[in-house]
Protein backbone atom coordinates (compact mmCIF):
# COMPACT_ATOMS: atom_id res chain seq x y z
CA UNK A 1 0.00 0.00 0.00
CA UNK A 2 2.99 2.04 0.74
CA UNK A 3 3.60 2.02 -2.71
CA UNK A 4 0.08 3.14 -3.65
CA UNK A 5 0.53 6.69 -1.92
CA UNK A 6 3.74 7.40 -3.32
CA UNK A 7 3.04 6.88 -6.73
CA UNK A 8 -0.04 9.74 -5.81
CA UNK A 9 2.64 12.00 -4.34
CA UNK A 10 5.82 11.39 -5.88
CA UNK A 11 8.81 13.35 -3.72
CA UNK A 12 6.37 13.37 -0.70
CA UNK A 13 8.04 11.69 2.21
CA UNK A 14 9.60 13.10 5.79
CA UNK A 15 11.61 16.30 5.19
CA UNK A 16 10.81 16.80 1.68
CA UNK A 17 9.55 19.99 1.76
CA UNK A 18 13.20 20.94 3.25
CA UNK A 19 12.28 20.50 6.97
CA UNK A 20 13.41 17.42 8.53
CA UNK A 21 9.71 17.67 9.93
CA UNK A 22 7.80 15.30 8.87
CA UNK A 23 4.65 17.01 9.40
CA UNK A 24 5.49 19.62 6.86
CA UNK A 25 5.12 16.84 4.12
CA UNK A 26 1.31 15.88 5.66
CA UNK A 27 -1.49 17.98 3.92
CA UNK A 28 0.14 17.62 0.03
CA UNK A 29 0.33 13.76 0.93
CA UNK A 30 -3.73 13.97 1.69
CA UNK A 31 -4.27 16.58 -0.98
CA UNK A 32 -2.80 14.06 -3.33
CA UNK A 33 -3.95 11.11 -2.62
CA UNK A 34 -7.89 13.35 -2.40
CA UNK A 35 -7.07 14.57 -5.88
CA UNK A 36 -6.36 11.21 -7.66
CA UNK A 37 -9.07 8.86 -5.23
CA UNK A 38 -11.34 11.38 -4.72
CA UNK A 39 -11.22 11.38 -0.37
CA UNK A 40 -8.50 10.01 1.89
CA UNK A 41 -9.71 6.48 3.28
CA UNK A 42 -8.35 4.44 6.65
CA UNK A 43 -5.56 2.96 4.60
CA UNK A 44 -4.36 5.72 2.53
CA UNK A 45 -4.16 7.35 6.49
CA UNK A 46 -2.18 4.24 7.23
CA UNK A 47 -0.26 4.46 4.25
CA UNK A 48 0.55 8.49 4.55
CA UNK A 49 1.36 7.38 8.30
CA UNK A 50 4.52 4.90 7.08
CA UNK A 51 5.61 6.96 4.47
CA UNK A 52 6.12 9.73 6.64
CA UNK A 53 7.22 7.58 9.81
CA UNK A 54 3.99 9.07 11.94
CA UNK A 55 0.89 7.46 13.85
CA UNK A 56 -2.34 7.41 12.03
CA UNK A 57 -3.95 9.29 14.80
CA UNK A 58 -1.34 12.07 13.58
CA UNK A 59 -2.58 11.94 10.40
CA UNK A 60 -5.92 11.84 11.04
CA UNK A 61 -6.16 14.79 13.19
CA UNK A 62 -4.49 16.71 10.20
CA UNK A 63 -6.94 15.20 7.75
CA UNK A 64 -9.83 15.69 9.95
CA UNK A 65 -9.04 19.62 10.50
CA UNK A 66 -9.52 20.70 7.56
CA UNK A 67 -12.89 20.59 5.63
CA UNK A 68 -11.84 19.82 2.12
CA UNK A 69 -9.95 16.98 2.92
CA UNK A 70 -12.76 14.16 2.73
CA UNK A 71 -12.05 10.98 5.43
CA UNK A 72 -15.60 9.35 3.61
CA UNK A 73 -16.34 9.01 -0.16
CA UNK A 74 -18.34 11.83 -1.75
CA UNK A 75 -20.01 11.80 -4.80
CA UNK A 76 -18.56 12.45 -8.67
CA UNK A 77 -19.45 15.74 -8.20
CA UNK A 78 -19.67 18.42 -5.15
CA UNK A 79 -21.20 21.27 -4.13
CA UNK A 80 -20.50 23.30 -1.14
CA UNK A 81 -22.67 25.63 -0.48
CA UNK A 82 -21.45 28.89 1.86
CA UNK A 83 -23.47 29.90 5.12
CA UNK A 84 -21.53 32.79 6.07
CA UNK A 85 -23.01 36.09 7.27
CA UNK A 86 -22.65 37.84 4.19
CA UNK A 87 -24.22 34.64 2.26
CA UNK A 88 -26.78 34.29 4.16
CA UNK A 89 -28.37 38.24 4.37
CA UNK A 90 -28.10 37.78 0.71
CA UNK A 91 -30.62 35.08 0.43
CA UNK A 92 -28.92 31.37 0.99
CA UNK A 93 -31.53 30.04 3.10
CA UNK A 94 -33.39 29.96 -0.61
CA UNK A 95 -30.83 28.75 -2.25
CA UNK A 96 -30.14 25.49 0.08
CA UNK A 97 -33.69 24.93 0.34
CA UNK A 98 -33.58 24.73 -3.49
CA UNK A 99 -30.75 22.80 -4.00
CA UNK A 100 -32.08 20.18 -1.01
CA UNK A 101 -35.34 19.66 -3.13
CA UNK A 102 -33.67 19.17 -6.10
CA UNK A 103 -31.11 16.99 -4.94
CA UNK A 104 -33.60 15.26 -2.80
CA UNK A 105 -30.92 15.20 0.13
CA UNK A 106 -29.31 17.03 3.18
CA UNK A 107 -25.99 18.48 4.06
CA UNK A 108 -23.22 16.11 4.20
CA UNK A 109 -25.14 13.85 2.25
CA UNK A 110 -24.81 12.07 -1.26
CA UNK A 111 -27.27 11.24 -4.04
CA UNK A 112 -28.55 7.49 -3.92
CA UNK A 113 -26.76 7.32 -7.73
CA UNK A 114 -23.37 8.62 -5.72
CA UNK A 115 -23.53 11.32 -8.14
CA UNK A 116 -23.82 14.56 -5.93
CA UNK A 117 -22.50 15.65 -1.80
CA UNK A 118 -23.93 18.32 -0.53
CA UNK A 119 -21.31 20.29 2.00
CA UNK A 120 -22.62 23.62 3.98
CA UNK A 121 -19.24 24.96 4.64
CA UNK A 122 -18.57 28.09 7.11
CA UNK A 123 -16.91 30.37 4.26
CA UNK A 124 -15.98 30.55 0.60
CA UNK A 125 -14.25 33.51 0.12
CA UNK A 126 -17.13 34.98 -1.82
CA UNK A 127 -18.88 37.50 -0.03
CA UNK A 128 -18.83 40.09 -2.63
CA UNK A 129 -20.59 36.98 -4.72
CA UNK A 130 -23.18 36.22 -2.16
CA UNK A 131 -24.58 34.03 -1.95
CA UNK A 132 -21.88 31.81 -3.05
CA UNK A 133 -20.68 27.82 -3.71
CA UNK A 134 -17.92 26.23 -4.78
CA UNK A 135 -18.33 23.46 -6.98
CA UNK A 136 -16.26 20.80 -8.76
CA UNK A 137 -13.24 19.12 -8.13
CA UNK A 138 -11.01 22.70 -9.25
CA UNK A 139 -13.36 24.34 -6.68
CA UNK A 140 -14.84 26.97 -8.82
CA UNK A 141 -16.62 29.59 -7.51
CA UNK A 142 -20.06 30.26 -8.12
CA UNK A 143 -22.13 33.62 -7.38
CA UNK A 144 -24.20 35.55 -6.97
CA UNK A 145 -27.17 32.42 -6.85
CA UNK A 146 -30.34 32.41 -6.73
CA UNK A 147 -32.76 29.10 -6.62
CA UNK A 148 -33.40 30.02 -10.20
CA UNK A 149 -29.50 29.54 -11.05
CA UNK A 150 -29.87 25.64 -9.95
CA UNK A 151 -29.75 24.13 -13.24
CA UNK A 152 -26.25 26.12 -13.84
CA UNK A 153 -24.97 25.30 -10.39
CA UNK A 154 -25.75 21.70 -10.86
CA UNK A 155 -24.04 21.82 -14.41
CA UNK A 156 -20.66 23.38 -12.85
CA UNK A 157 -20.41 21.18 -10.39
CA UNK A 158 -18.85 18.52 -12.53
Amino acid sequence: MRHAVASHAPGVGAGSDGNADPRGAVLEALRLVQHAEGWVSDYRVADIAALLGMTTAEIDNLATFYSHIFRRRVGKRLIMLCDGASCYLNGADALRDAVQARLGIGFGETTPDGEFTLLNVCCVGGCDRAPAAVTGRDRRLCGPLAPGDLDALLADAE
